[in-house]
């Protein structure tokens, strides 16, 4: 890949970088440690910089020698609850908590990013915002950073960020126009009935059978509710109810996900946040009905869905482009139904988030993202690096129309 000298050079700090940030994961809102070791870095390279925005958010600001629009570089930082399996000399040092999704990654190509961009502000005009972002995961660190006024002073024109990739090899670029990543609903539901005796079924209103008639019921919303058009999911991820082998329950309770593309299916509806939760209370409430039994629906947005502006990603398609072998190495419409809270910033300027290949079989390094043994090929990192460069030195106000 034709990722510039003074990058490749670079490669071997930038992994001395993830590598420290994967020993010391930290969960949303708690990244002190994280937020510590990237100011260091930034003060050390002499970057101007902002922190504790939004608690533990970062924002570094590098104005390049000609005055110009301004560009955004976001990158997450936080990790998850999960007690890391891989057998490395930089595994977690934090018990139940490792990065088990990238971010580390994605905070070294950040600052990797910086520190070039610093070392070159003759190569681009204008100025490039670095936005390292806490508690993605959850419950959303953007908003509070939008709040707080990370895109303005200065106002950002556009902005960009990229998820390291497993579902995708070593090499390769995923990106599209348009919805890229779904929008993340979460729901509840609390179900009573009337328990009673194992033996003495008549007596009752088993909550184990509605509630598994709910669950079943609720699958015909994406089958036959929605516009087959419109892409959907709807799972039920916990289900808990019973208490012995020969009593019948007298409640349940359920929690899952919704997600989908089409941000009209966002819109209030039947005095619900949404058309899907307008579905599934009908169903929940007649499910219930034909049993005697009750329930209590509780639906809320979490993330939108991650909308890329298309002159932006026509731009980071170009770049990426000239740095991957094609046609290969270029995913066109690349989707998951995964979210992301970097939804919140292309809500509010034109940007394009894509995933950056990271999967190298052969090395082992290709387990999913959230589990224990995720791990990715570092060379990707110095890939990173120069496509954010590339954005910075290309950029100019009539990407985004103006």
């Amino acid at each position: 890949m034709p990722v510039r000298p003074q990058i490749q050079d670079l490669q071997a700090e930038v992994i001395a970088w993830r590598r420290h940030l994967h020993q010391y994961p930290e969960l949303g809102y708690k990244e002190e440690q994280t937020a510590d070791f990237i100011q260091q870095k930034l003060s050390q390279w002499g970057i101007e910089h902002q922190a504790g925005i939004a608690q533990t958010g970062i924002v570094a600001t590098i104005p390049g020698q000609e005055p110009g629009p301004v560009l955004a570089i976001r990158a997450d930082m936080d990790a998850l609850p999960i007690q890391e399996e891989n057998e490395v000399p930089y595994r977690s040092r934090h018990d139940g908590v490792m990065h088990a999704c990238g971010h580390d990654g994605h905070t070294a190509i950040a600052l990797g990013t910086a520190y070039y961009l610093a070392q070159h502000r003759a190569d681009f005009a204008g100025t490039v915002k670095l936005i390292f972002q806490p508690a993605e995961e959850s419950p959303g660190g953007a908003k509070p950073m939008i709040e707080a006024g990370v895109l303005r002073n200065p106002t950002v024109d556009a902005m960009v960020g990229l998820h390291l990739w497993n579902n995708l090899p070593l090499g390769t670029v995923g990106l599209r126009e348009g919805p890229l990543m779904a929008a993340v609903d979460l729901f509840e539901c609390s179900i009573q009935g009337k328990g009673g005796h194992g033996a003495m079924p008549h007596q009752t209103i088993d909550a184990v059978v509605v509630s598994a008639q709910i669950v079943n019921a609720l699958q015909s919303i994406v089958a036959r509710g929605l516009d087959p058009l419109d892409a959907a999911v709807l799972t039920v991820g916990q289900l808990h109810t019973g208490s012995a082998s020969n009593v019948i329950a007298d409640r349940a309770w359920m929690s899952g996900t919704v997600r989908y593309f089409n941000p009209d299916l966002a819109m209030e509806t039947a005095g619900l946040p949404s058309v899907i939760a307008a579905q599934m209370d009908q169903i929940i409430t007649g499910v219930c009905q034909s049993w005697g039994a009750t329930a209590q629906l509780k639906y809320w947005h979490l993330y939108p869905a991650v909308i890329n502006d298309p002159r932006v990603t026509d731009m980071v398609r170009s770049i990426a482009t000239s740095l991957v072998e094609t046609p290969l190495g270029l995913v066109p419409n690349c989707q998951t139904m995964g979210g992301e809270d970097m939804s919140f910033f292309l809500q509010e300027v034109p940007g394009c988030y894509f995933f950056l290949g990271s999967a190298n079989p052969s090395q082992g390094l290709d387990f999913p993202h959230h589990h224990p043994q995720f791990n990715f090929d570092e060379s990707a990192l110095a890939l990173g690096i120069e496509i954010f460069v590339r954005c910075a030195e290309t950029f100019n106000l009539e990407v985004v129309g103006r």
